[in-house]
């Protein structure tokens, strides 16, 4: 070989070597978080080491529970809380006094109050042995069966369910606290004649989740929640309407757009109670292709129980079962490409994200309660990205991006920073968690001095400049305006009064997030 002729070729291998460098450097550069070719991540084993931000903060979260508490109080650790609501249900023969006021009334609004039940339910479901490892398992338990035993009681027979305690009209005319208030506290009921599927399946829902919850604490418990949800969905199911068709009032504050959601959001839990077939044929095969809107995603919320029931359903995809049907199976898949695309709004950096966001990263979509979409969005991420991680499932597609479980929990964490302080306003919204949050939350009891004879007309404590003498500890306030900005005033309901059933949903977030392990294949 001659001279010239070895420089040529060592030149030309040098050349090749620089541009293989080059393009891999260049691949590197590009690469983002849709263009990896992902692999299955490990399974996660026994829950791992506490994140002591997010223990600290569910700790917090479930205190509101204890805030909101009606009835005669047990083991109360509250010291500006005190028995109320005794006789609710008296002028019917029931005893109404458990569940939980709403938000900063004194109302019980069964639809709602359900809810929180189903998805502190689902949360202890998916996490309770997490919760337990950060030592707040217990505290959500007492919290659920408050709601639950409200709800037993609440159905005397199989067609007849209460949904409401007090007039929401006399309750918003006072500012009282809830152990002083005198004013009559009527109840509202659904029946054959005055339907209302909405409430009723959710309450169904709520009572199917919580039968599993307690089957290994209470066996005798569990039947009888179940045997109640079961006759709830067959009401519901049967004698069909709208809770605010048939009372009309209830449009003016929890009115429900649909209750063919809650009938399939019921009819999931009660597959996932009794592996009884014919409820995940309702949900598949009979009702599937006209009720669930596939291919749809929405918004999760006390109102919309889809995205919920999607991805609940996404979990038999995940984890299969041998008694399913090809066309049960089919419909399933339905819902799990549902529940990929409702996962796909929320990534920031997918091609299907929603631009509904504040400057800060906070997914936005309405003014009043503004963090509700944020909690729930975050808490169904969560437990996505978990089913995933645990079915070793490696991505998620988005319009031909991959994006993987790490991804979608980054989506969570980052709406449950900015909840607690990583935002604009540097303000925890957690009231209670951090050295800032809000001190005038829209809370009748947080507002008034435990000593004060206020009453129906305390409205001095509405209007007063003075931060709440009592701490709402736990209540996630309604939160920023779609600016990333809040005004922290009583008077400002909008953006300052909490409800409980938000913190359903943060107590499943931030459980998720406290720490991590798999999830159970099964329920049962």
């Amino acid at each position: 070989m001659s001279k010239t002729r070895g420089c040529c070729g060592w030149l030309i291998v040098a050349l090749v070597a620089a541009l293989v460098a080059t393009a891999a450097m260049f691949a590197i550069m590009k690469r983002k978080p849709g263009s990896r070719h992902l692999k299955p991540l490990p399974v996660p084993g026994p829950p791992g080491a506490i994140d002591s931000k997010y223990g600290d903060a569910l700790g917090v979260a479930l205190q509101f529970f204890q805030v909101q508490k009606a009835g005669k109080l047990e083991n109360n650790k509250i010291p500006w809380r005190g028995d109320s609501a005794l006789d609710d249900g008296k002028q019917a023969g029931l005893d109404l006094s458990k569940g939980m006021y709403d938000a900063g009334d004194h109302i019980k609004f069964t639809f709602p109050m359900a809810f929180t039940a189903t998805v502190l339910s689902w949360s202890v479901l998916e996490y309770g042995d997490q919760m337990s490892a950060a030592k707040q398992l217990d505290p959500a338990l007492d919290a659920l069966k408050w709601i639950t035993d409200f709800l037993i009681n609440a159905h005397p027979s199989d067609n007849v369910f209460y949904i409401q305690v007090g007039d929401p009209d006399l309750d918003h005319n006072c500012w009282e606290r809830p152990e002083t208030m005198a004013e009559k506290r009527p109840l509202t009921q659904i029946n054959k004649k005055s339907p209302g599927s909405d409430v009723a399946a959710e309450a169904a829902a709520a009572m199917a989740a919580a039968s599993m919850v307690f089957k290994s604490i209470n066996t005798t418990y569990s039947d009888e929640l179940l045997q109640h949800a079961q006759k709830l969905f067959t009401f519901a199911d049967t004698y069909r309407g709208l809770a605010s068709d048939s009372y009309p009032k209830l449009q003016n504050y929890y009115n429900s757009t649909s209750y063919v959601d809650e009938l399939l959001w019921a009819a999931s839990w009660l597959y996932h109670a009794t592996g009884d077939q014919t409820y995940l044929s309702y949900v598949t095969v009979q009702n599937g292709k006209a009720y669930a809107d596939w291919g749809k995603p929405t918004w999760f919320s006390w109102d919309d129980k889809l995205p919920g029931t999607q991805v609940l359903l996404s979990r038999l995809n995940f984890f299969g079962s041998k008694q399913i049907s090809n066309a049960e199976n089919e419909g399933l898949k339905n819902y799990r490409d549902t529940a990929e695309a409702v996962i796909c709004g929320l990534l920031p950096d997918s091609p299907q994200a929603t631009a509904s966001r504040t400057g800060g990263g906070l997914v936005w979509i309405s003014g009043w309660n503004s963090l509700q979409h944020a909690t729930n969005s975050a808490f169904l991420a969560v437990v996505y990205s978990d089913y995933m991680l645990s079915s070793r499932t490696a991505a998620v597609q988005c319009s031909g991006k991959s994006f993987s479980p790490t991804d979608i929990r980054n989506f969570a964490i980052s709406q449950a920073n900015y909840i607690l302080g990583d935002n604009p306003m540097k303000l925890s919204y957690l009231v209670g968690y951090g050295s800032s949050y809000p001190q005038q939350v829209h809370h009748r009891g947080a507002s008034i001095p435990a000593d004060a004879k206020t009453g129906c007309k305390g409205f001095q404590y509405l209007h007063s400049p003075d931060p709440n003498p009592n701490v709402a500890m736990g209540a996630l306030v309604g939160g920023p305006f779609q600016n990333d900005s809040f005004v922290d005033s009583r008077d400002n309901a909008v953006q300052t009064e909490s409800s409980t059933y938000n913190s359903g949903t943060l107590v499943g977030l931030l459980s998720g997030l406290v720490t991590t392990s798999s999830v159970a294949q099964s329920f049962t």
